[in-house]
């Protein structure tokens, strides 16, 4: 049974070319998929993408219209299997769940089709229920998506940019025959913007044609001695499809000035906490105009070696704001910084907290410390507390029930 309805928002699902959209990160991204041409979608029900599930339920007249096979699935395993049809076909498919614990449910299908490999666009939209308003233990992703070689998206919280992402990971997936995660956190989940629609498309080939024609390549079958043949293909084609297409259609983004001596590479999915983080210490405004450059890691794993160097080159040191352990991306680049023969230093968890929500005052203060240790002229001045008044010792012998009203007015005062 659905949370909640959206009956009403699902009209906007319909707007076409040149339309303008406005709504949450949720519907958005259905919106995106039809735009996209997807031909199958799927998934199991979990916060903070248990509403994606809702929208595609109370858009199934709208989907079955386009041609797009739409399934509930009983369980995350169920929807990942789905992702096969993409295998043999060039069928562009989605499937959503809560994540880690349903990508863990996940795995075993999941690790099956990132080996054989798909030859349509097969996207995986995962809510990301990491922090304090978590209900499940605090993992991340980032270890599935390394696990598998899978390409994992981050992006940053904004309607325009994650339909774009979208679309580009259907490509990037198809591009590099790698399925593609799509990381939405609860913020970008729920975040409200508007973005310009495009017309929704019929997919090229439907599951219904590709079923009346089936189709087998027995080489996609993960048994020995394909599967061997996969890990090679994985490094010596896949890998380096993937990094060509992120580098060469730019997904990652920057922000603040060009040139700095300092800087900071944030999650994409952070960037918004990390702005309002440098707002408050004056170092940035609400439009991302920061102060110091700023390399936002709309693609989170795999990094792009060049993007790298080039962003750390001629820098004293580089802050990491890298949420949830372990710290895998601080330690990915500090072996591309090494092999680069750079000497900047990457900073990240000994400023900022090993484990938790990096909520944007949680950032401030990591970045505070980060300005002291390696630009202090642009540091906040420290916070002093006021000093407590020293008492005569003749006021002491009166004792705490003398004293206590002043106590108790001081800390009425404070609040």
């Amino acid at each position: 049974m659905a949370e909640r309805s959206f009956k009403a928002e699902v009209e906007q699902l319909k707007l076409g070319d040149g339309e303008s959209f406005h709504g949450e990160g949720i519907l958005a991204v259905t919106k995106a998929l039809l735009q996209a041409g997807v031909a199958y979608v799927g998934g199991y029900q979990g916060s903070p993408i248990s509403h994606l599930m809702d929208v595609f339920s109370d858009a199934s007249d709208l989907m079955a219209g386009l041609g797009v096979h739409f399934e509930s699935s009983a369980s995350e395993a169920t929807a990942a299997a789905m992702l096969a049809a993409s295998v043999n076909y060039p069928l562009r498919g989605a499937v959503a769940w809560k994540s880690v614990v349903g990508t863990n449910v996940a795995s075993d299908a999941l690790s099956n089709v990132a080996s054989g490999g798909v030859t349509g666009g097969a996207l995986i939209i995962l809510g990301e229920d990491y922090g304090e308003g978590s209900s499940i233990m605090q993992e991340r992703t980032h270890a599935f998506a390394m696990k598998s070689q899978m390409w994992l998206l981050d992006p940053r919280p904004s309607l325009p940019l994650i339909v774009d992402m979208v679309e580009k990971g259907f490509e990037l997936s198809e591009a590099s025959n790698t399925p593609v995660m799509l990381e939405l956190r609860v913020r970008a989940c729920h975040v409200t913007g508007s973005f310009t629609a495009r017309d929704n498309r019929r997919p090229p080939l439907t599951v219904a044609e590709a079923a009346a024609a089936p189709t087998r390549d027995t080489n996609r079958i993960v048994l020995p001695p394909a599967n061997f043949l996969h890990e090679v293909e994985k490094i010596e084609k896949r890998w380096p499809a993937g990094i060509d297409f992120v580098r060469q259609h730019r997904l990652n983004e920057h922000f603040g000035t060009e040139r700095d001596e300092i800087g900071i590479i944030v999650q994409g999915g952070l960037f918004n906490s990390l702005n309002r983080a440098l707002e408050l210490l004056d170092l940035s405004d609400a439009f991302g105009n920061a102060a110091l450059p700023v390399y936002v890691l709309n693609v989170t794993y795999p990094l792009i070696p060049d993007e790298v160097q080039a962003f750390c080159a001629g820098k004293r040191a580089v802050l990491v704001v890298e949420e949830g352990q372990p710290e895998f991306i601080e330690h990915e680049l500090n072996t591309l910084v090494r092999r680069a023969d750079l000497q900047t230093r990457i900073v990240g968890k000994d400023v900022l907290p090993r484990a938790g929500e990096y909520t944007a005052a949680v950032i401030k203060d990591g970045i505070a410390r980060f300005l002291r240790a390696h630009a202090p002229d642009r540091a906040p001045a420290p916070r002093s507390l006021p000093s407590r008044p020293r008492c005569r010792r003749a006021q002491c012998r009166s004792g705490p029930r003398a004293s206590a009203p002043a106590v108790l007015s001081g800390r009425s005062s404070r609040r």
